[in-house]
């Protein structure tokens, strides 16, 4: 008796140590920080090249991502995961967050709250999301994201609350024992 394999598709990324980037945290303010990532002075966080991000934009108190839906963001139902999209959403908006602070000020996504209103697939091409700050106080801050797909539909929408602190609270990453080994 034969058994068959189906065709396999394959797909390999690579990225830089995120401890580069993380060393840079709080000593530029967001935006800076962030247009510093847009053009490649500094390395962007591994997550980036996973998902397969092509193209980020950021203004005060605003940020866009675009990523085009491929089959290997495919769920078991032949649709871009949630949690893809999920990351799109929560990066957008605490990203947009990012852009409003200062040098020494650091932030960590308190909740991420997203509807799904229709499926993405490989026919949705390019999603872009738009991340927007909507409030920012002295230790929380309000943003919103909204993810369409290259005809312009809503395919989600997404609200979180970003907790503000002193960056110099924060203990570098130890990247060292996540590092895959060869």
């Amino acid at each position: 008796m034969t058994q068959t394999q189906p065709d396999t598709r394959h797909r390999s990324f690579s990225w830089s140590d995120p401890a580069e980037s993380a060393a840079q945290f709080g000593r530029r303010d967001g935006l800076d920080l962030l247009r510093a990532m847009i053009a490649g002075e500094v390395s962007a966080p591994p997550v980036m090249q996973m998902v397969g991000l092509e193209r980020f934009t950021a203004d005060p108190g605003r940020v866009t991502l675009e990523m085009t839906a491929q089959e290997f963001h495919y769920n078991p139902l032949g649709s871009v995961h949630g949690g893809v999209l999920s990351i799109l959403l929560d990066t957008a908006a605490a990203c947009a967050v990012h852009t409003t602070l200062p040098a020494g000020v650091g932030y960590t996504s308190l909740d991420l709250n997203v509807r799904f209103l229709r499926p993405a697939t490989v026919a949705s091409g390019v999603l872009r999301c738009e991340g927007t700050v909507i409030q920012r106080g002295r230790r929380t801050a309000l943003a919103e994201a909204r993810l369409t797909d290259d005809q312009g539909r809503l395919i989600a929408y997404a609200t979180s609350s970003c907790l503000l602190f002193e960056a110099s609270s924060v203990e570098p990453a130890d990247t060292a024992t996540t590092r895959p080994t060869a």
